[in-house]
């Protein structure tokens, strides 16, 4: 039998084995359209057919929470892990993130109801067609008009028209942001340094109204996983910090209140070596034809020179063999990766090729961005450990 030659690429992974999202039945978008259609807000519908509606309804999103890191820590989360099954009269079950699973495009598909293709905010950082350049969307750089980039309503904005009490409980440091202009904005904003204080004023905004739709979130578990990794000990003590803040506001919940916990996106730890982490910055072949490097390590947008985007994709589905998902722009779509629709205005902020890790790899850029391709923990992808987020319940 002839060997292999080292030339040889090995076969590009179809397209049709990459695990969709579950848009329109068990995603981060349909969450609080269910909740608020329990609430009787007009123009939302109830698509997690399995939960019953409550009065007040608080979210609790834990930024970087997978389900896959959580039922693989059951000594450091008792408290959350008890919620996986019905022993305290919830249910726990998981939701698919949307494509890609990062914080940005998460949080936007959670306040708007909508898949990423509709709402706008398809990755890290996109092209901005207007401009050309790659705007960051998580710390939203260069400055672009919020309204104009997400222009639909957030479903806290159509509780609060209802006379539904709508309020969003974070870090003080959040309230301006472009991001929580368009994601997540909508009825009152309160901004606590400490979590224990916004777990316990949660609690407070959910008991302020006869029906309540209330948003709290904690982020330094996400931070833990990128600077140290899931395997870590930082990373398995702050689990043990969250379980903590779930089980004070479960504790605290008002009559008639239903709380879900949940989060943006899981997290998959990336070794240290040129077979993990590849370089696009020292890739000649990943290059070639490239204007611009989006999104992040595990969820690559791809933006091709004038007439090159063709060329591109094949070079990148050879190159990249069977550790990536590689699709053109319209594969991607048709396949639904963004969605069941695209609007307009979104197309051409999706790359020209995407890029999507199978295994635990990245593509970073040394060079371009020193400061991510340095991370340990990484998300972004399809993969289960990335797209599978808890949705925990606990009822008063």
């Amino acid at each position: 039998m002839a060997q292999p030659s080292p030339w040889d690429h090995p076969e590009p992974l179809a397209l049709d084995t990459a695990p969709l999202p579950e848009y329109g039945s068990g995603s981060l978008a349909d969450l609080l359209p269910t909740l608020a259609a329990g609430l009787g807000v007009p123009g939302t519908t109830a698509t997690i057919t399995e939960l019953t509606p409550a009065d007040r309804v608080c979210v609790f999103l834990v930024d970087g929470l997978g389900w896959e890191q959580l039922r693989a820590h059951p000594d450091e989360a008792p408290f959350l892990t008890s919620l996986l099954g019905s022993s305290r009269g919830g249910t726990g079950r998981p939701l698919t993130a949307g494509y890609p699973a990062t914080t940005a495009t998460s949080l936007a598909s959670v306040g708007t109801g909508l898949p990423p293709g509709a709402h706008g905010l398809p990755g890290y950082s996109v092209r901005n067609p207007d401009t050309g350049e790659l705007m960051n969307q998580l710390r939203w750089q260069p400055w672009t008009p919020p309204r104009p980039w997400q222009p639909y309503p957030t479903v806290f904005q159509l509780a609060h028209d209802a006379g539904v009490h709508a309020a969003q409980v974070s870090s003080p440091t959040f309230e301006r942001t472009p991001l929580t202009k368009v994601a997540l904005s909508g009825g009152s904003f309160h901004g606590r340094l400490s979590a224990e204080e916004r777990m316990d004023l949660a609690a407070g905004q959910l008991a302020a109204g006869e029906r309540s739709l209330v948003y709290t979130y904690y982020a330094e578990l996400d931070g833990a996983g990128h600077r140290y990794g899931v395997a870590s000990d930082t990373w398995r003590g702050q689990l043990m910090y969250v379980d903590r803040l779930a089980q004070r506001l479960a504790e605290q919940l008002p009559p008639r209140s239903a709380l879900y916990v949940t989060a943006d996106h899981g997290m998959v730890d990336v070794p240290f070596d040129e077979q993990h982490r590849i370089d696009f910055d020292e890739d000649w072949e990943l290059r070639a034809g490239v204007a611009l490097l989006g999104g992040e390590g595990r969820a690559r947008h791809v933006y091709a020179v004038p007439g090159a985007a063709n060329d591109v994709v094949t070079v990148w589905r050879e190159v990249l063999g069977e550790q990536f998902w590689v699709a053109s722009r319209d594969e991607a779509i048709e396949a639904g990766w963004f969605g069941p629709h695209i609007d307009e205005r979104v197309y051409a902020r999706l790359g020209d090729v995407i890029a999507a890790a199978h295994d635990d790899v990245l593509i970073i850029a040394s060079e371009r961005e020193p400061k991510e391709s340095a991370l340990v923990g990484n998300h972004g992808s399809m993969t289960p450990a990335e797209q599978l987020v808890p949705l925990l319940e606990v009822r008063s």
